[in-house]
């Protein structure tokens, strides 16, 4: 993967390598430098390729991807996002002694041809799959498995006076990329008509600046923590009263999930990841993207309704345990492994 500094594919990333590790997997990493993610992985024992993965001119990547692959003899490559699609050889183009498959994850509608080197896919919604079909990949290539809910462990507690909040108030937490796409300047117009609530927003990222100003300019400053990157989502999530997603676009949004694994109840928006999951009124409240008002009634009425409350964090959690734990998501990437495998003679 190449990825960014930070953001929710890139800790999704380092999860599944965390978990398939636990799993008993002999596993390697290509990655670009990275003072979070690489630390993480080769703290677990994994070993780690740092590359450049850069543009059109970087020839370098790929040749020394096909190094690592002679070195590993690996069966399958899992490529994230396109940018390592782009640059990875399939097995055709290397003619390794231990034949191999490239499994290309897509975690977002990117662009077909940029995956020219997959033999199968993985897709994180049904709809991404869809959005492959309809692009002219065989069905029977892909497979749909989302991702799953996992935190660090509570090594440490977070406490909502050590973050200069109030005991009493009330509290969301944010847990994402500093970015427009987030539409977290949806949520600070919205507290302006939720006076109660406090915000903690978790994550680094291009917009933090606008941000600032605009919390700034609304008069909600006061109320608004942003507290950087951080690496203790379990802590947090532990001390919050509700989670809030309201993306403008997300083609999944773990975050969801996380909430309903920590038995919090989420608000979330109608971005195409979130609306093929969440049921409103059931395990979360779903309110319309970029809808400031909607999204400030929602967080009233959740905060206001101990019953609701409850509603959603039981069938929330509900969800998470039959579809997005980590022993699920990890059994259906090797099942699918072996299965395809087995298909191509290689197992």
């Amino acid at each position: 993967m190449a990825g960014n500094d930070h953001g929710g594919a890139e800790t999704a990333f380092v999860d599944m390598c965390l978990a398939m590790q636990d799993a008993g997997m002999d596993i390697e990493v290509a990655t670009r430098k990275n003072a979070v993610r690489v630390p993480m992985l080769e703290g677990a024992g994994i070993k780690v390729h740092t590359l450049p993965f850069g543009g059109p001119i970087d020839v370098y990547t790929p040749w020394k991807l096909g190094r690592i692959i002679r070195g590993f003899s690996p069966v399958i490559v899992q490529t994230w996002m396109a940018r390592a699609a782009q640059k990875t050889p399939n097995w055709q183009q290397l003619k390794t002694l231990q034949k191999y498959l490239v499994v290309s994850r897509l975690g977002g509608y990117y662009k077909i041809k940029n995956f020219k080197s997959a033999d199968y896919y993985t897709t994180i919604t049904p709809d991404i799959k869809r959005h492959l079909v309809e692009g002219g990949v065989d069905e029977n290539r892909i497979q749909f498995i989302p991702n799953f809910a996992e935190t660090e462990d509570v090594s440490v507690s977070v406490s909502k006076t050590s973050l200069d909040t109030p005991q009493d108030a009330p509290v969301a937490l944010c847990l994402g990329r500093l970015h427009t796409s987030k539409a977290y300047d949806v949520l600070l117009k919205a507290m302006v008509d939720a006076p109660a609530l406090y915000v903690w927003i978790a994550g680094e990222g291009p917009a933090r600046a606008e941000l600032e100003t605009l919390a700034q300019a609304l008069g909600v400053a006061p109320r608004v923590r942003f507290l950087g990157w951080r690496t203790d989502r379990g802590a947090l999530l532990g001390v919050c009263d509700i989670c809030i997603f309201a993306s403008r676009y997300e083609p999944f949004g773990t975050v969801f999930v996380q909430s309903w694994a920590a038995k919090r109840p989420v608000i979330v928006s109608d971005a195409d990841g979130p609306k093929q999951f969440c049921r409103d009124g059931e395990d979360s409240l779903v309110v319309p993207k970029n809808d400031s008002k909607a999204l400030a009634q929602a967080i009233n009425r959740l905060l206001e309704d101990k019953g609701l409350q409850k509603k959603l964090v039981e069938n929330g959690y509900e969800r998470y345990q039959a579809e997005f734990t980590k022993e699920k998501s990890v059994a259906a990437y090797l099942d699918y492994f072996i299965k395809i495998l087995k298909t191509e003679d290689i197992l």
